[in-house]
């Protein structure tokens, strides 16, 4: 099992930044892949950005340039940074951990983060 914590939403203004944190506990050691979801009201949840174990990462179209994941292994944490924000990014934000060496891998999710972009 793998425990997700997240932290660090709020509300800012366009154009503004925030840095989302989620630190992992549990049996980490099976994580092959993190990342970060959204949904919006109304909407089905989305992919934001992953990153895996080799720190190959993928992000979706709409925050390529302004958004950046990174991790760092020592605290078992994954952050999101995320820049120049949009009134369109306003969600609430899924902390996901891909775990497993083989097909269907598991999926633990934590409890999300609200991210409001509103001046």
């Amino acid at each position: 099992q793998v425990q997700l914590m997240e932290s660090g939403g709020g509300l800012v203004q366009p154009g503004g930044s925030l840095r989302l944190s989620c630190a992992a506990s549990g049996s980490i050691f099976s994580i092959n892949r993190m990342g970060w979801y959204r949904q919006a009201p109304g909407k089905e949840r989305e992919l934001v950005a992953t990153i895996t174990r080799s720190d190959s990462t993928n992000y979706a179209d709409s925050v390529k340039g302004r958004f950046t994941i990174s991790r760092d292994n020592a605290r078992n944490t994954v952050y999101l940074q995320m820049n120049s924000l949009k009134p369109e990014d306003t969600a609430v934000y899924y902390c996901n951990a891909r775990a497993g060496t083989t097909i269907p891998y598991s999926n633990y999710w934590g409890q999300g983060t609200q991210v409001t972009v509103s001046s």
